[in-house]
């Protein structure tokens, strides 16, 4: 990378997406959040920093991995399952290239804004025929503001202003999500619970900021849309909901709140990465509990919108 070059961490780039904006998009996905949401169904993004999993169904338990690494990191437990020593594994990536069915990678790169305007562009056909375009999310894009910035920046201009979104969990100064919000035509905000103390609970940190930012954001007269994560037994009662539908109406401008509903894609993540999941065995809401806090939302005057 050339000196001067603004750099960031990103840990996957996702073409020819239909959600997180208008038309066809590329969502690109930058490492690293403040919070700490129990449900979190992307635990890879969390981190500022290079991560490897393990993904067993893939492992052939052929040994090259084991043989290849130069610091005898890697192991087999008594299930046979590959276990990676992290305290000797310096991420060097040699078990990963000799691995011949994909059992482990290596998630978050350090790249530089060039990287990844050359990787976008190349859709840029579909972004003009669609009415798409970019979408910074995360991780949180606010917690790399240097990086995120300059890439929404260059982007409207070399792409002479194609459609740009920001999504946010909110939780950052307004110093750095205002750079943010500078340059997109659309920011797509998550609010997880209106209790202050259940919302540090639940994510690690007080919601005070978030709504602050919230309405900052309101007021500038970007565009924005609030979503909800719905997870079940965790913020899905008729009385969060009722408030979170309340503040969502008092933003200037805001007239829609998307429910997102719980999934458990992001479950197996945790045990390839070595962590614990802090929702087991929640399920899916049933399709009569989301359409019936659908009504709730709609009787604030809102429009409900179910998923991104």
């Amino acid at each position: 990378m050339k000196t001067g070059t603004v750099t960031g961490w990103i840990w996957d780039i996702k073409k020819y997406a239909i959600h997180d904006g208008p038309g066809i998009r590329t969502n690109v996905f930058l490492k690293g959040c403040p919070l700490r949401c129990i449900w979190c169904c992307n635990p890879e993004s969390q981190e500022f920093r290079t991560e490897i999993i393990v993904i067993p169904q893939n492992c052939a338990r052929c040994g090259r991995c084991s043989d290849a690494c130069p610091l005898q990191a890697i192991a087999e437990d008594a299930g046979r399952k590959k276990r990676i020593d992290l305290s000797r594994c310096d991420l060097c990536g040699i078990c990963v290239t000799v691995c011949p069915n994909g059992a482990l990678r290596l998630m978050g790169r350090r790249v530089s804004v060039e990287d990844v305007l050359r990787e976008v562009a190349r859709d840029s056909a579909f972004y003009q025929r669609s009415g798409g375009g970019l979408t910074l999310t995360g991780g949180e894009p606010a917690a790399q503001p240097e990086f995120a910035a300059e890439l929404l920046r260059r982007y409207k201009t070399e792409e002479r202003g194609r459609h740009a979104a920001v999504e946010t969990c909110g939780f950052a100064d307004w110093t750095a999500l205002s750079r943010l919000v500078e340059y997109a035509d659309l920011v797509l905000f998550d609010i997880k619970h209106m209790d202050p103390k259940r919302h540090l609970e639940l994510t690690g940190a007080e919601n005070e900021l978030i709504l602050r930012n919230a309405r900052r954001i309101a007021e500038s007269g970007r565009r924005l849309v609030i979503r909800f994560p719905l997870v079940p037994g965790i913020n899905d009662d008729e009385d969060n909901v009722r408030k979170t539908a309340a503040f969502v109406r008092g933003l200037p401008g805001v007239e829609e709140l998307d429910i997102l509903p719980y999934h458990r894609m992001g479950e197996p993540k945790y045990a390839q990465l070595g962590r614990v999941y802090g929702c087991p065995g929640i399920q899916t809401s049933a399709p009569e509990k989301i359409e019936s806090l659908r009504a709730v939302v709609e009787e604030s005057g809102l429009r409900a919108k179910i998923g991104g």
